[in-house]
This record gives C-alpha cells, sequence and structure tokens, in this order.
C-alpha cells in the first residue's frame, strides 16, 4: 500500500492493529518483532521540507545550523551531518517531520522511564536520522541511514496525540532513533499532546544545544538521556560526539526541573569500570541530584560491536552498587528478565516499592507518591 495514498483516517486505519500494536515497518522489517502495517513511501515520497526552526545564515547561500554541538555549516543543497536537514536555496529545512518510519505502542519501562506513570503505555514513534555515529547503535537500521532509505508515513502532529489517546496511552515517546534532528516535529507533537492532556517524553543522547533544548523543555512532560560515558575519549571514538555538552543538558534539566532519567549502556572493555560508574555517581549526586535515577543497562552485540560479547550481569551489579555508594538513591539494571535492581525501593525504610520482572511492572506499593511504610515523597510522576 502506498503511503501517500493515505489521509488522516487511513493512517490511524492503518497503524492500529488488533492488540493495539503498531507498526511501520523500516526497509523489509517491523522493529522489535511488532507486527502491523508495513508501509511503503517510495524515495521521494517519504520526503518532506519543513521550514527548520533552529538556524542562522551564514552568507553566500549556506547556513549555520543551531540545532546541535556539530554546528554544521551547510552548502546549498547539501545536507547536515545528520543527514536530514537540508540547505535549499539559502533556507534550512527538516526532510523528515511528521514522517515516521516506526511507530509502536510501548510498556513505559521499556524507554526507560521508571519513575514515570509506572505500569503505563507509551506511544513511541521515531523517524530517521541521528547526529552521532555510534558503533553499538542498536536501531542503527532507522538513526544510521538518509530518509529516502526508511519507509515512512505522514502523521501530523495532531494525529499523534490522537493515536495515544485512541490506544489509552498517557504519554507519547519520541525515541528509537535520535528525537533531536527532528526536533521542530518534537516540539509540535509535546504542543499538541499538552493540549490534550497527554505528556510527551524525550528519549534522546542529549547532544543539543541549550536554545533548543530550553524551547523543548517547555513542552515536555519527562526525559531520558543516554549517557555514554563519563570520557569524552569514548563519545569520540565510539559515537562520533563529545560529552560536555551533554554533561550541559542534563544541568539544563536539572535546573529547569524537567523529571529526567539516565541511561548508561555498559559495555565490555570500553566503559564498564567500576571508576566509570562512581564518577558518574559523583557527577548526578553533585550536579543534578541523588534522587535522579540512573540505569546502567546491558549490552548485547550489535552493529559494528559484534565482536564485543554481551555485559555480564556481574559488572551491572557492581556498577549499581558502586554508584549507590556514592550517594544516588535509585540505581537500576536494565535488560536483565530478573534482578533486585529492577525494582525500586524507598531510601528512607529499604522496603521494596516497585515490584519489576522485565519491562512489566508487577506490583506499585506507592500511596500518592509516597512509601507506605515510612511516609517518605518517592520523587517522579506517579498520576
Amino acid at each position: 500500500m502506498s503511503a501517500s495514498g493515505l489521509g488522516r483516517r487511513g493512517l490511524l486505519g492503518a497503524l492500529v492493529g488488533g492488540a493495539g500494536a503498531l507498526c511501520l515497518a523500516h526497509r523489509a522489517t517491523a522493529q522489535d518483532g511488532a507486527e502491523g502495517a508495513a508501509l511503503d513511501a517510495g524515495p521521494e515520497a517519504g520526503l518532506t521540507l519543513h521550514p527548520a526552526r533552529w538556524w542562522k545564515d551564514a552568507g553566500e547561500g549556506r547556513v549555520a545550523c543551531a540545532l546541535c554541538p556539530n554546528e554544521c555549516r551547510v552548502a546549498d543543497r547539501e545536507r547536515g551531518s545528520c543527514g536530514v536537514r537540508e540547505n535549499r536555496g539559502g533556507k534550512y529545512y527538516s526532510l523528515v517531520y511528521a514522517r515516521p518510519c516506526s511507530v509502536h505502542v510501548d510498556p513505559i519501562e521499556k524507554k526507560p522511564f521508571y519513575h514515570v506513570l509506572p505500569g503505563q503505555t507509551a506511544l513511541s514513534l521515531g523517524n530517521p536520522g541521528c547526529n552521532m555515529q555510534c558503533k553499538f547503535c542498536q536501531n542503527w537500521e532507522i538513526s544510521q541511514v538518509r530518509p529516502e532509505q526508511v519507509r515512512t508515513l505522514a502523521a501530523p502532529p495532531h494525529d499523534i496525540v490522537a493515536l495515544a489517546r485512541r490506544t489509552g496511552s498517557p504519554t507519547i515517546a519520541c525515541t528509537y532513533s535520535e528525537p533531536v534532528v527532528w526536533a521542530e516535529y518534537v516540539y509540535d507533537i509535546g504542543a499538541a499532546s499538552r493540549k490534550a492532556g497527554v505528556r510527551t517524553l524525550l528519549v534522546s543522547n542529549g547532544f543539543i544545544l541549550p536554545q533548543p533544548m530550553n524551547e523543548l523543555g517547555d513542552v515536555l512532560g519527562a526525559v531520558k538521556i543516554d549517557l555514554k560515558a563519563m570520557d569524552d575519549t569514548f563519545y569520540r571514538d565510539q559515537c562520533g560526539g563529545r560529552l560536555a555538552p551533554v554533561l550541559d543538558t542534563l544541568r539544563l534539566l536539572a535546573k529547569r526541573k524537567i523529571w529526567t532519567e539516565i541511561v548508561v549502556l555498559l559495555i565490555p572493555g570500553l566503559n564498564d569500570g567500576v571508576e566509570q560508574a562512581r564518577a558518574i555517581g559523583r557527577f548526578v549526586r553533585a550536579e543534578l541530584g541523588p534522587e535522579v535515577p540512573v540505569h546502567f543497562t546491558r549490552f548485547h552485540p550489535s552493529y559494528r560491536l559484534m565482536n564485543v560479547p554481551a555485559t555480564p550481569v556481574a559488572t551491572l551489579t557492581r556498577a549499581r552498587d558502586a554508584a549507590l555508594g556514592e550517594g544516588l538513591h535509585f540505581v537500576y539494571v536494565g535488560n536483565v528478565l530478573a534482578h533486585p535492581g529492577n525494582n525500586t525501593y524507598c531510601p528512607g525504610c529499604r522496603r521494596m516499592l516497585i515490584r519489576r520482572l522485565g519491562m512489566a511492572a508487577l506490583e506499585n506499593r506507592l500511596k500518592a507518591g509516597r512509601c507506605p511504610d515510612c511516609g517518605r515523597a518517592i520523587p517522579g510522576i506517579w498520576a
């Protein structure tokens, strides 16, 4: 079925599956094994020209992108390093505005958010593109390609919000690839979702300049940042990025009091040392606050690191213990089906508050955001 032949009603009809599972397949496969409509837009039909929001005239027909720390200077008919923003005649455009290539209803714990509406779902969507080139990317088939190479479908922000409500999802998660490079779409979804009583969540690498992050903060309900390592060399060698701008993003989110959770993917031999976990713990405690949740998650061989083994569970446990030892209150273990570090415990009385198995919240003992045993307030978004 051609995406160009679908209107708004057709979009919703094509996306909503029998059990609420959604998918716009990228390439010839469905992401995460979800079943749904596979829609091929063709190489040109999947491109849009939507005015970019963050850029400056650089003279002589060039534009200076002001969205992320790459700060690309782009000549006419050329694109930024993300591959999804293009100069046309001295004006800058997004090529992927309202063109998702993957849409699913996921458990909110999959993002992962552990302190945001446990047990609820997130309507999750991703567009092509990224501003980093992580060698371990788990969604490289959509993040590391140009928009002409993936299947997309037109999905304006108000349709995404309507779809979230129709599927009973109280949140919309901008995720899978890197939402920073389609920030105009994120902003408009966030603005529309607020009016409808739905929260928009950003799942990002945090590699963004302060002004656009600050503007996005006006419409976001919560943010999850992938902190790759407390090591700029790792960022440069393994991700094609830099550490300092990501730390600045985390500081900005803390200053704005936007609910933030941090994920650290531990890769054997690259960023899995205990001192790395301690350094993360010290930074979070000192500059963000001890109650910001940190998730240490398990790596599985992917993309250009297929020769690296999966992270031993013992490594994750040591990292969690090290960060707790630095004074953090909520440190989790992720990508492990059953582990005590999946659960949420009260920092006051140490009783278990939320019990999880994998991505499922099996039990939630919180009472109006408080421990039912000692009455301590537990930070998060619980209602």
